[in-house]
């Protein structure tokens, strides 16, 4: 096996957001030197990591040459320049995830069709060039009113999703590629998160159930265990592994899910990456999710995916209303109470719905986590100073 602790080899990274930062801290328990490429000189890495780079994740060139620095290449994010990959990888640098997994997930049009040839379930949808061919769709009795609009390219945390529900919506859609999917009434939405190595051993964290807040899109609160049937998580965990399967994914996979009114288990889209819904495994799992990215992606056994203890995550994003220095007001009542942890991402500064940071709550009766978190909810506010 290669010798990756405080050695010569080098780990790069493309993205430098929160995700990278938390897998920082698992990459320095193990002495594992770290290269960052991200587009943002205050990215949350870049005070932190062993080497950091400043340039743009879709670009070619820069893309290639950060690539050349490094002995094993991942991601944090997935908009990322998949040729500059291609070639890297056709050139002999190891990437994981691959860039043939990234470029069928990079775009929603392109994942959706995965999931049909391959027999996995997932709402129905029609796959759009240009807004113009949806409009004309529309006016020809082919989809109707409500749908979910997503587009193809560059969609996250509620940017490039709308629920259109009359024509207005419809106007006020942007133009370029995307899909207008049926809009599923849903029980739950659920999240799996898979790991593969490269030797094919796979191990599932928990179901978990992820509550959204109704305006921003955004998640509100992740709960592990998910509050559902037996029967409906093992659905879940299966539909999960054929996914990471079929794509012959190495790495981490999270993947979500709806559970309909009638119990049955849909895909919405997966993440090649770790994922908001894997927070919570910092403090309550044996092996959370960020040290299970490295040791998959370095192909070293897998670690122990069962919780501890429940666990509840809650989002930390700006207050609407304030941008600018960022002021965490009542961070102390929270640290107060018992089994609360605070994870400030390291951005300067707050605007809107912008997520800054995230609190777990962890407990033995997942009752009285939800309680807590919902206390933690009201009580913390990010605001400006």
């Amino acid at each position: 096996m290669k010798n990756y602790f405080s050695s010569d080899f080098k780990l790069g990274v493309l993205g430098g957001g929160q995700l990278g930062r938390m897998l920082l801290t698992e990459t320095q328990k193990l002495d594992i030197y770290t290269v960052i490429l991200d587009g943002n000189s205050e990215a949350p890495c870049s005070q932190i990591c062993n080497e950091f780079h400043q340039g743009d994740l879709l670009d070619f060139d820069t893309v290639y040459n950060f690539g050349k620095k490094v002995d094993l290449l991942t991601i944090e994010i997935e908009n990322v320049n998949i040729d500059a990959l291609d070639k890297l990888e056709k050139e002999g640098l190891t990437i994981y995830p691959k860039p043939s997994s990234l470029r069928i997930i990079q775009n929603k049009a392109r994942q959706k069709h995965f999931y049909t040839d391959n027999n996995i379930p997932t709402a129905e949808f029609n796959h759009y060039a240009y807004l113009e061919e949806l409009k004309h769709s529309y006016e020809n009795d082919i989809i109707e009113f409500p749908f979910v609009w997503k587009s193809a390219q560059f969609g996250y945390d509620g940017t490039g999703v709308k629920v259109v529900r009359n024509y207005n919506d419809l106007q006020s859609l942007p133009d370029g590629e995307c899909i207008a999917e049926k809009l599923i009434p849903f029980k739950n939405e659920l999240a799996v998160i898979v790991a593969r190595n490269t030797d094919g051993k796979v191990k599932t964290y928990p179901v978990v159930e992820m509550e959204f807040h109704p305006e921003a899109n955004q998640v509100e609160y992740v709960i592990c265990p998910a509050r559902i049937d037996s029967q409906v998580a093992e659905k879940a965990r299966e539909i999960a592994l054929k996914v990471v399967s079929d794509l012959d994914f190495v790495g981490l996979l999270a993947v979500e899910m709806f559970q309909t009114v009638d119990d049955k288990i849909l895909v919405n889209e997966v993440a090649p990456r770790t994922h908001n819904s894997g927070h919570y495994s910092i403090e309550a799992s044996y092996t959370n999710q960020f040290e299970q990215h490295l040791r998959s992606i370095l192909n070293l056994p897998l670690g122990n995916t069962e919780s501890k203890l429940a666990g509840i995550m809650v989002n930390l994003v700006g207050t609407e209303g304030y941008t600018g220095d960022v002021h965490y007001e009542n961070i102390e009542e929270i640290l107060k109470i018992d089994g609360v942890t605070p994870h400030i991402y390291g951005k300067k500064t707050t605007k809107p719905f912008r997520k800054m940071g995230h609190v777990t709550i962890v407990n033995k009766d997942i009752n009285e986590a939800r309680k807590i978190a919902q206390q933690v909810k009201e009580t913390i506010k990010v605001i400006s100073k």
